[in-house]
């Protein structure tokens, strides 16, 4: 018979960092989950600085732990976690500089950003990986980046179903979403250059950056695998608008890019043997030739090719908005259901082949 008089288990302390698009959702989830106890709340802005968290979560809820916009106040309050969905793409020194200082102080982290850092072995340069096992060895602490895509869309899925099968010949996994629903002008326009001219290059398409962006997702899979790549390519190509039209983000004007697919390649022997391919549009009726999604929307793919042979759509659909607001929910739950096994783990960069299978264990809701 089990002791029912043992103590309860103590909720773990943690802290978040941002409140953006991801971060929203994983604050939420960490105010309602008693599991958690929040010890504080970072924000990037002024405007922010001084709200409840439970305000920004978007709850009707007062939690008494008001959001800061310094780090310092996170690091005093000596969280056993932090969530780290701050934006990192526009400002990669300073969030590696954050993780540095979180790792150091001995607070585990889980995160959503910088993407590199689901596998950064042969990704990044030594200067930039090691700072962070450095400090996660002196702090006693574990990283975990992770979420969609790059995430378990393209790890911990095909992964799964590879290991089902009695050979690979090749693991694809595919974004095709609509993107025009996505309302992050600095991810639309800035990252990705939507709506800018087809003939500058936007920071995602700089030479290198697919590879260094999408690269961890091909390593990760390689290792998985047990094989050794001999290059990561990549390709891309971009459409423009045939007319003027709005998304969420702002306009999009007549002749810049509407559309995009692009493919990081890892290569054996002249062969693609994993590959990550997104497909995206601004409008469901551009580019009609391309790979289509599984729903309205869009729809992650995992094609392994081998024996047997699979083909996987993952739609994703939400209650509360379309599939990218369940895409970012979905980020969000992935990172903050991941800390336990994160703060139970050995220290240093954590990925999904190190961690056990989070089950989403104590998170059943009834209808």
């Amino acid at each position: 018979m089990p002791d029912l008089s043992a103590a309860p288990t103590k909720p773990i302390r943690v802290a978040a960092i941002g409140t953006g698009n991801v971060g929203r959702h994983a604050l939420r989830q960490l105010i309602e989950d008693p599991g958690y106890e929040l010890t504080g709340v970072w924000v990037s802005s002024a405007a922010k600085a001084g709200k409840d968290a439970g305000e920004l979560a978007g709850l009707d809820v007062s939690t008494g732990i008001t959001a800061t916009d310094q780090l310092d106040d996170i690091l005093a309050g000596k969280p056993d976690c932090a969530v780290y969905t701050a934006m990192a793409d526009n400002r990669l020194p300073d969030a590696l500089e954050d993780y540095r200082r979180l790792l150091a102080a001995g607070i585990n982290v889980v995160g959503s950003a910088a993407v590199f850092l689901q596998y950064p072995w042969q990704v990044l340069p030594a200067e930039l990986v090691d700072p962070i096992e450095n400090a996660a060895k002196t702090g006693g602490a574990s990283i975990f980046v992770n979420g969609i895509d790059p995430g378990f869309a393209n790890d911990l899925l095909p992964l799964a179903l590879a290991g089902t099968c009695q050979s690979v010949e090749q693991i694809r996994c595919m974004e095709i979403v609509d993107y025009a629903t996505y309302d992050s002008a600095t991810v639309m326009f800035d990252v990705m250059g939507f709506g800018k001219s087809t003939d500058e290059l936007p920071m995602l398409l700089q030479p290198g950056v697919l590879s260094l962006a999408w690269g961890s997702v091909v390593r990760q899979l390689a290792a998985g695998l047990g094989i050794e790549l001999d290059e990561v390519t990549e390709t891309h190509t971009r459409v423009p608008a045939p007319e003027d039209f709005e998304i969420a983000a702002g306009p999009i004007p007549k002749g810049s890019t509407a559309a995009m697919r692009f493919e990081v390649r890892g290569m054996v022997n002249g062969h693609p043997a994993v590959v990550l391919e997104h497909v995206t549009r601004l409008r469901q009726d551009l580019c009609p030739e391309w790979p289509q999604p599984a729903q309205e929307g869009g729809s992650y793919r995992v094609e392994v090719t081998g024996e047997p042979s699979y083909a996987l759509d993952l739609c994703l659909s939400s209650r509360k908005g379309d599939h990218n607001h369940a895409g970012l929910v979905a980020t969000a739950a992935r990172v903050v259901n991941a800390i336990p096994a994160v703060v139970a783990a050995a220290p240093g960069i954590t990925t999904t082949l190190d961690l056990p299978l989070v089950t989403g264990k104590g998170l059943y809701a009834a209808p």
